[in-house]
């Protein structure tokens, strides 16, 4: 009975380490919108040339989607989802510390590469996790904790925009992908 109650543990502390870095890469593709202006007066950056920092997040997120199941064979579901995990993380320092708008872009590719494998890698763990007949209600809790990051993201980038600096809708993910590499190093 023991290996039962521990079975049903895991897979929910499996389901909270899959969701703490997919509501990260989703809340990271609109906390930036807000930001946009603060970011253009202090790169000085015309309208046009700071919303690269959005269309490159999401064209190297939308480049890397069809490889993530290639990638994830290729090196392991858990080793490609904490790589992952760790270049976001990463590249999110980065794009904090980024002294001008080029090098602000060029941090935001290499992050939207990162974040793009996040989310089907956690689906395919997430589904491997559970067993066939619970399979909709984890898609059902993934979609719930899917739907949290648009809805936050833009309210959490102006709160931060306005009180911090836009730098900080970066730095926010490091203490949280230092969470997620944990979660996902320990339980899965």
């Amino acid at each position: 009975m023991p290996e039962i109650a521990q079975k049903q543990i895991n897979k929910w502390l499996i389901t909270i380490t899959v969701m703490l870095p997919t509501i990260m890469e989703i809340v990271d593709t609109s906390v930036a919108n807000v930001a946009l202006p603060h970011m253009q007066g202090s790169l000085n950056a015309g309208t046009d040339e700071v919303t690269w920092v959005l269309t490159s997040y999401l064209v190297s997120n939308a480049v890397i989607l069809p490889m993530t199941g290639w990638l994830a064979r290729m090196f392991g579901r858990k080793r490609f989802l904490i790589t992952c995990i760790i270049l976001f993380t990463l590249s999110s320092l980065l794009c904090g510390a980024a002294p001008n708008l080029a090098t602000l872009i060029v941090f935001r590719i290499l992050q939207g590469a990162a974040g793009g494998a996040l989310i089907p890698t956690s689906q395919a763990i997430l589904m491997e996790t559970f067993p066939p007949k619970e399979q909709g209600m984890a898609m059902a809790i993934f979609g719930v904790g899917a739907m949290f990051g648009p809805i936050v993201g833009p309210a959490l980038g102006g709160w931060i925009t306005d009180n911090l600096n836009w730098r900080w809708i970066f730095y926010i993910n490091i203490p949280i992908g230092i969470i997620a590499v944990a979660m996902a190093t320990f339980f899965i």
